[in-house]
């Protein structure tokens, strides 16, 4: 019997220890510790030109600059887009049929900054920034594709009928559990040829793919969209839209308010002073060009 108690003692103690410690983590990421800490860990996935693996982007420079303004260190850590929510939250976390946690493991950063789209299903276990660069997902396709190009309406909801039914003229490049979902359109089950984008966990990857023939067309959103028109010039065409207006943000645990807000108060300094926009134009050069309502009221970077 003693040994049974003793035994149930050291389980107890090794439970509570491990509450102790959890609750630790959890509570020691938000805007007063990690001042203490003199680090602010920015989880990015090289994308577009928001991270680009080469040390900058947009988005790089943005955490940068807040690092900056809080009077921290800042340090990035890379992440894939299948990890980088748990990285930030410290859960596995699936968002199949629906969103569910099934696991924990270990927090890695304070912030995902790197073009990510807000979706419903990610605000159910991520807080999101005021938004930091518009977006949308548009069809694309190969020149020589069957494809053509629908004539744009005025109305979007009516584009979209018309972009899908286009879609059934050959093969579509879809990712899952990203904005280029097939189930966030509803693409499913429409007699579509969708084709699950899997030689690489990039999305920056899909594009070279189509071009060479792997998929007549591909889902992209609008950022990714305008760098592909300028990386390659008379090689891609834009089909129409398959969504409507969607924002990017910069993400953070629910847990952290403060660095939630402290970010909110900075984005919006730096939006008024002009360095938003001089950053805009440095990594997405036609960005106002293409989508001039989001940027019409932002004053314009020297």
């Amino acid at each position: 019997m003693p040994e049974k108690i003793s035994a149930m003692l050291r389980k107890l103690c090794f439970c509570v220890c491990a509450f102790i410690v959890a609750v630790n983590s959890a509570c020691a990421n938000d805007l007063k510790e990690i001042r203490e800490r003199g680090v602010l860990r920015h989880l990015g996935v090289p994308y577009a030109n928001f991270v680009t693996g080469s040390g900058d982007g947009l988005d790089v420079e943005i955490v940068q600059l807040f690092a900056r303004h809080l009077g921290v260190r800042y340090e990035f850590v890379q992440s894939t887009w299948g990890d980088v929510i748990g990285d930030l939250t410290g859960k596995e976390i699936r968002f199949k049929p629906t969103v569910q946690t099934i696991g924990s493991r270990p927090v890695r950063g304070d912030i995902i900054a790197n073009g990510m789209t807000i979706l419903p299903s990610r605000q159910k276990v991520v807080d999101f920034s005021d938004p930091t660069f518009p977006s949308a997902v548009w069809l694309l396709a190969r020149p020589d594709a069957q494809a053509k190009p629908i004539k744009p309406s005025g109305d979007r909801e009516f584009d979209i009928k018309a972009t899908k039914a286009v879609m059934k003229t050959g093969t579509t490049f879809v990712m899952d559990n990203s904005c280029l979902d097939p189930t966030l359109y509803d693409l499913e089950g429409k007699g579509l040829k969708l084709k699950r984008f899997t030689g690489s966990t990039v999305i920056n990857d899909i594009v070279p793919a189509m071009l060479k023939r792997e998929s007549d067309m591909t889902l992209l959103d609008v950022p990714d969209v305008l760098l592909a028109l300028e990386l390659w010039p008379g090689q891609i065409k834009v089909i129409g839209p398959i969504s409507g207006e969607q924002r990017m943000a910069a993400g953070f645990r629910k847990d952290s308010p403060e660095l939630r807000e402290a970010f909110n108060v900075f984005l919006a300094d730096i939006k008024k002073d002009g360095t938003y926009m001089r950053l805009v134009k440095k990594y997405f050069r036609v960005a106002p060009r293409y989508l001039p309502e989001y940027f019409r009221d932002i004053p314009t970077g020297k």
